[in-house]
């Protein structure tokens, strides 16, 4: 059976323990379905906030929701390919930026819901 061809980067280093690969990977999908979790709230915001007033602060609250989670699906491959990186060559770690850049953007969110909330 032909596998499909590796990245060059997959190729470099010594092939860590596959408990650490797998962890890596769990982590990236938990990632992504927290991207898939915003997303649904996305919707939720499009289908049940058609009444809120300005209409378009909940449209701006519906696409600033979809950026997010797409946002957070690029930002999780990178986050484990970097992981994967440096377990190859013994390395520590990258710092996560990711964590601190989804706590403030949903911190916003939140004072955004708040402000809309308290206007209907």
């Amino acid at each position: 059976m032909r596998q499909g061809r590796r990245p060059a980067w997959q190729q470099d280093g010594t092939e860590p323990d596959y408990r650490f690969s797998l962890a890596n990977e769990r982590t990236y999908l938990a990632w992504i379905r927290t991207a898939l979790s915003i997303l649904a709230g996305a919707v939720l915001v499009h289908q049940f906030a058609s009444r809120l007033q300005p209409r378009g602060l909940a449209l701006a609250g519906t696409v600033l929701l979809c950026l997010l989670a797409a946002a957070l699906c690029g930002l999780a491959y990178f986050r484990w390919r970097a992981n994967e990186i440096a377990m190859r060559h013994a390395q520590p770690l990258p710092f996560p930026h990711v964590i601190p850049l989804l706590s403030v953007c949903l911190l916003m969110l939140g004072i955004f819901v708040g402000v809309m909330v308290a206007i209907a």
